[in-house]
């Protein structure tokens, strides 16, 4: 079987079975050993008794998806290390939610994120709030495991003859048996072996390398700082899209919006006992992020060195450069099953807290049943089995395009969720309830004009700040929208 030149062995492939199964096992193991309860409160918020540092250590593995273990490596090819600029962002991001959202969720004793918007604002506010969510993370969580999966049968898994929905069918009923009795109280802890073999595979992986190098870690060391690829700031060009301060910012309110407004990212903060507990959380992994993704770029720019020394191409897709090495067998089989225990570890990561996420809006938010078991279980199994239908959908769909236009549909929609909020929080003024579906949905689509059209005219691209553009836009449509006599209405 031939892999961009290099033969993947029968007897490496199994390996790899044996590697994916090994590592299910473990996970059924976790699952079994956690689920001591299996009520709502368990599944939806782990009864409030999950170790801080347990939360804090897993959280790191959760916010890096199969996706991003690809990616990162290989942004050094077009962006350097600029990336780090935005990791820096998320330290004060994180500091936000720690010090401003968390209070008012625990104060509140919130099950959902988005029931607080129910109380500030209304009913409408709040399904909408919730629709986004949903809509964001179903279809956002679907394409970076579809294409996780699609990575796994690409290399891995066809020329066992085995079709790709029984893939996809496989790996999510493996989420499904793992976390169906106790939900996020299970994930918590999933979610620390997991980060475990993350980081596990990457620091083995970048030892691997350096050796293919001839290299000394010293060495290895200076040979990244000197490389060109290594550049983290830029200052000069503020029409750049690595400028640092858009990179700055655009790292704040990523967090605030995509953790701190996230269901599924807060969902397994609120399992810690105290406030407290949960902002020592919060601030412990915050600072996590610069070291985590340095050591995905610094692999990158190793690769790079690697490819110029053997006299290898580098890929036209920065997508391309890890798989090019690890998946193939170049640096050898222990590499390559490293490889493959990071990508499984990480997407079961996102996918897991994704379905149980969605699983309590559907309970919690839409249907208001937050105490009947067999609700739950029945939304979670039918969660599951969209969740399946839309990876598969996306497998006979085949359309790069469609797979970033979805991925750009997902990032307009935080912008919503972010002006609400910001509204909610921010002023005392009672929002007319009944229009804020209509800003909502009229918000992302004037930011996507004055995108389109601000390339056409002037030439400039907006990058992670359309998400600041879009929060402002709905802010402000509600802040129209109101008077200044304080209401509080109730879901």
């Amino acid at each position: 079987m031939l892999r961009n030149g290099n033969y993947i062995t029968k007897n490496l492939e199994t390996i790899f079975l044996l590697i994916i199964l090994t590592y299910m096992a473990l996970l059924l193991v976790v699952g079994r050993l956690t689920a001591t309860s299996t009520s709502n409160d368990a599944f939806f918020i782990g009864e409030r008794k999950s170790p801080w540092y347990m939360v804090a250590f897993g959280m790191i593995g959760a916010s890096i998806s199969g996706v991003t273990f690809i990616s990162v490596p290989g942004m050094v090819l077009t962006q350097d290390m600029t990336y780090l600029q935005m990791c820096i962002g998320f330290i004060f991001g994180y500091a936000v939610v720690a010090f401003v959202l968390l209070p008012v969720y625990y104060r509140q004793r919130l099950t959902t994120i988005y029931s607080l918007l129910g109380t500030r604002m209304g009913q409408r506010s709040h399904k909408t709030a919730t629709f986004f969510f949903l809509l964001s993370k179903m279809t956002g969580a679907a394409v970076r495991f579809f294409l996780i999966c699609m990575l796994l049968q690409q290399y891995f898994l066809r020329d066992y003859g085995i079709p790709f929905p029984i893939t996809v069918i496989a790996l999510v009923l493996m989420i499904w048996l793992y976390t169906r009795r106790s939900g996020i109280r299970t994930i918590v802890w999933t979610d620390v072996l997991q980060t475990f073999c993350i980081f596990l595979a990457l620091i083995l992986i970048i030892c691997a390398v350096i050796s293919q190098l001839g290299m000394s870690p010293g060495e290895a060391v200076a040979a990244v700082t000197e490389s060109s690829y290594s550049r983290v700031f830029v200052f000069d060009d503020f029409s750049s899209t690595q400028n640092f301060w858009k990179q700055f910012l655009s790292g704040i309110f990523i967090v605030i919006v995509m953790t701190g407004l996230d269901q599924d990212m807060m969902q397994k903060n609120l399992t810690c006992s105290s406030l407290h507990d949960a902002q020592k959380d919060v601030c412990s992994y915050s600072f996590a992020f610069v070291p985590a993704n340095l050591l995905f770029l610094t692999l990158g720019v190793l690769l790079v060195l690697l490819s110029t020394k053997n006299g290898v191409p580098l890929p036209e897709k920065g997508d391309d450069l890890l798989p090019m090495y690890a998946a193939t067998g170049e640096l050898g089989s222990a590499v390559a099953a490293l490889f493959i225990l990071g990508m499984v570890a990480s997407s079961f990561s996102s996918a897991d807290s994704a379905l149980a996420a969605l699983t309590t809006c559907v309970c919690v938010d839409l249907l208001g049943n937050a105490d009947d078991k067999r609700v739950r279980s029945m939304t979670h199994v039918a969660v599951t089995a969209l969740f399946i239908i839309m990876v598969v959908m996306l497998w006979y769909v085949q359309s790069p395009s469609a797979i970033t236009l979805i991925y750009t549909l997902c990032g307009y929609t935080y912008g919503p969720l972010l002006g609400l909020f910001a509204f909610a929080l921010f002023t005392h003024r009672a929002v007319r309830d009944s229009a804020v579906p209509c800003i909502c949905i009229l918000s992302p689509l004037v930011c996507l004009a004055v995108e389109t059209m601000s390339q056409q005219i002037c030439g400039y691209k907006f990058g992670y700040e359309l998400l600041m553009l879009n929060g402002a836009m709905t802010f402000a449509g509600c802040l129209i929208l109101s008077n200044k006599k304080k209401k509080t209405n109730k879901t």
